[in-house]
């Protein structure tokens, strides 16, 4: 009987390490095929876009390297959303964040919020987490008025970001919503593409 349940384990085991390899593989694929139009010589920025501020937060720093980025080539001013108590990626913390986001019951920030009436444009990012906006981003929109200003939202994630633009452009009060972009987490290799697709897109906006 042991080694039955043994074999069944390990069966269950193997088909989900194969089905993990088989989605990774699937994710490559689709960045590859995704950056590809980003490849080539460095795109310089032409749009002017004012006095522009980024905010963002970030738990694993993926959001803050992209949020540096669009910050040093729009020339903008930064802004860190940060939480009074530090998130821990612990595997259960996942399902407080699932909870936080069905009771509506964000985590508290610290610090003041940034002065919007000085900008002209406003970008916030934030990662994906289950499918929509980051619990702290949430907690900044529901204290934020934008007063009319232009807001672009960016979002990072491993490969689906769900209704995130959805749901900001919901959530975002008295915002003028540009367009948004969404930035896959990707290997070093990808830098100078993705250093082309940001100045492509502040370009368009």
């Amino acid at each position: 009987m042991l080694r039955y349940l043994l074999c069944i384990l390990l069966t269950a085991v193997v088909i989900g390490l194969a089905a993990g390899g088989v989605h990774l593989w699937r994710v490559a694929q689709k960045n590859a095929k995704e950056m590809a139009p980003y490849a080539g010589a460095p795109v310089g920025i032409t749009k002017n876009l004012g006095r522009v501020l980024v905010v963002y937060y970030s738990l694993s720093g993926h959001t803050k390297d992209i949020a540096e980025r669009i910050a040093s080539k729009a020339r903008a001013d930064i802004y860190e959303i940060k939480t009074k108590e530090k998130l821990n990626t612990t595997p259960w913390y996942y399902l407080t964040l699932r909870r936080q986001l069905k009771t509506e019951n964000y985590p508290g920030l610290a610090g003041a919020l940034p002065d919007f009436s000085k900008y002209d444009t406003v970008f916030v990012g934030a990662p994906v987490w289950w499918y929509t906006i980051a619990t702290p981003v949430l907690s900044f929109l529901r204290q934020a008025d934008f007063g009319g200003k232009k807001v672009v939202p960016f979002s990072t994630q491993g490969s689906n970001y769900g209704t995130f633009f959805e749901d900001f452009a919901s959530k975002a009060k008295n915002a003028k919503i540009g367009k948004g972009a969404s930035f896959n987490n990707l290997p070093d290799k990808y830098s100078a593409q993705v250093d082309n697709k940001i100045a492509i897109w502040l370009n368009s906006l």
